[in-house]
């Protein structure tokens, strides 16, 4: 079961979204704006992001920025109703996962939730990974000075 923050400032479309998201056996929080949607993320544990681009206070651009200031390794999806490709080109650049335009079929935001929760565990598994790999790099050196130090002691 994930957890997944919605940053949207229409309600029933957040609620409905949230519906859905429950209904493939994961949870919801509903953010209003981007700075609310900030507040939440740093105080809660969030697999996955979805945003708006068009939002009062900050916009979805402005959001995913501040977002992967944060966390770079976050995935932000983008449903917007106002999408245009210099809009979806410069979210993408910025790092967001995917891009969909209001409406969305159920069917579709499914399968890209889905994509993206995945692509969220791969991420972790990588940084895992790379952690595992980093201690092993620094732990040869430190073993062969331990051996060289306690062949000189055992030899006396």
């Amino acid at each position: 079961m994930a957890s997944v923050l919605v940053v949207d400032d229409d309600e029933s479309f957040a609620t409905a979204l949230g519906r859905i998201i429950k209904e493939l056996g994961h949870t919801s929080t509903w953010a209003v704006d981007g700075q609310d949607g900030l507040m939440k993320f740093q105080d809660g544990d969030y697999d996955l992001v979805i945003a708006d681009l068009k939002m009062p206070r900050m916009s979805g651009v402005e959001f995913i920025r501040e977002l992967k200031r944060i966390n770079k390794d976050v995935v932000v999806m983008v449903i917007t109703g106002y999408s245009d490709l210099a809009s979806a080109v410069e979210t993408l650049t910025l790092g967001a996962y995917d891009y969909i335009e209001k409406p969305v079929s159920i069917e579709k935001f499914g399968a890209a939730l889905e994509r993206g929760l995945e692509k969220r565990q791969l991420v972790a598994q990588l940084n895992f990974s790379k952690g595992m790999i980093w201690m092993i790099v620094i732990s040869i050196p430190l073993w062969m000075i331990l051996g060289i130090i306690l062949s000189y002691f055992w030899k006396r």
